[in-house]
């Protein structure tokens, strides 16, 4: 079994590396024309300098797994203030997609919480769609269309949880096949379990990024081992092996919300399901601390007898 490990967005051991500064409506309504043009244009620059900066980092610690920042294009879904981005920093862009597939680096965006599929206002789903249409953009525009992934949650149940996944399904064929083709669903803490966003996977054919902790914030009524064949089976078709989501309670009391860094006692029993079927995964660690947390989860995991450390964020377990 082989894991490889990757972080969201930010590397934090950086000096001023967020690849996601950005500027408000407000601000931007107080400019004129082209300072307007110019100030986004900035911003993207700047974000894409900081991301390609990271893919450096990356590669120079040897993590293969990276979620991209939603936010490196500054109101780029704002209806009052789309703007051409791809064009101006097309070198840029090609660029950061250049190293992606030189290295061969895992990526993906998960767009916002607000970005749902199950509510009964058109206009949500309209700006579901714009999102994801502005996600598929930033991959076009890197060429990774074909390479990366675009995750978000099923959505809210609004009462009446049978009826919101019926609208689900209804309100999906509002997004072109071709971001759909490159969708993946997640179980969420509170609404959607692991064994119903399987069910939902399966019926779309869209893999599920099962996300760990949320799974034990919101249990499914089968246990974990049973249900982990149906995740995997949602990959079947795609070359790449199952993502899975990984981070840790805060709290006790504050379960939902992630800590600082991984604490492997909490994932231990999860490690130890997949060396019982012998799967390849990829993690994606969602913890505060970000890089951080993976570099200190990485050699912890690396010292459990039988594990063998292979890379800068990947281990073996025979």
């Amino acid at each position: 079994m082989k894991i490889r490990f990757g972080y969201v967005s930010t590397a934090l051991s950086l000096w001023e590396a967020s690849p996601s500064r950005t500027m408000t409506f407000a601000r931007y309504k107080l400019l004129g024309k082209e300072e307007r043009r110019e100030k986004l244009l900035s911003l993207t620059a700047e974000n894409l300098w900081n991301t390609r900066r990271i893919l450096y980092y990356n590669i120079a610690h040897g993590i293969e797994v990276y979620r991209f920042s939603s936010s490196i294009v500054p109101l780029a879904t704002h209806p009052e203030a789309g703007w051409d981005f791809a064009s101006p920093l097309k070198d840029e862009w090609l660029e950061i997609g250049a190293l992606v597939k030189k290295y061969r680096i895992r990526v993906s965006f998960h767009p916002n919480q607000y970005t749902l599929f199950t509510s009964p206002r058109e206009e949500v789903t309209k700006n579901a769609v714009r999102d994801m249409e502005y996600h598929y953009r930033m991959l076009e525009c890197m060429g990774l269309e074909e390479w990366g992934t675009l995750n978000i949650h099923i959505g809210g149940a609004y009462g009446d949880k049978e009826s919101a996944i019926i609208r689900f399904h209804e309100n999906l064929r509002q997004l072109p096949s071709h971001i759909k083709g490159a969708m993946t669903l997640e179980n969420d803490d509170k609404t959607y379990t692991t064994e119903e966003t399987i069910d939902v996977c399966l019926k779309e054919r869209i893999p599920l990024a099962f996300d760990y902790h949320h799974h034990m914030a919101n249990l499914s009524e089968r246990p974990l081992e049973e249900l982990l064949p149906g995740v995997f089976s949602t990959w079947a078709k795609r070359e790449q092996v199952p993502k899975i989501h990984i981070s840790s309670p805060k709290t006790e009391k504050a379960f939902r919300s992630h800590a600082d860094f991984v604490d492997l006692e909490f994932i231990m029993p999860l490690l130890k399901l997949l060396r019982e079927v012998s799967q390849d995964v990829d993690f994606m660690i969602e913890a505060k601390a970000k890089d951080q947390a993976l570099l200190k989860l990485v050699p912890e995991v690396a010292a459990i007898r039988g594990v063998k450390r292979i890379g800068g964020a990947a281990v073996e377990w025979k």
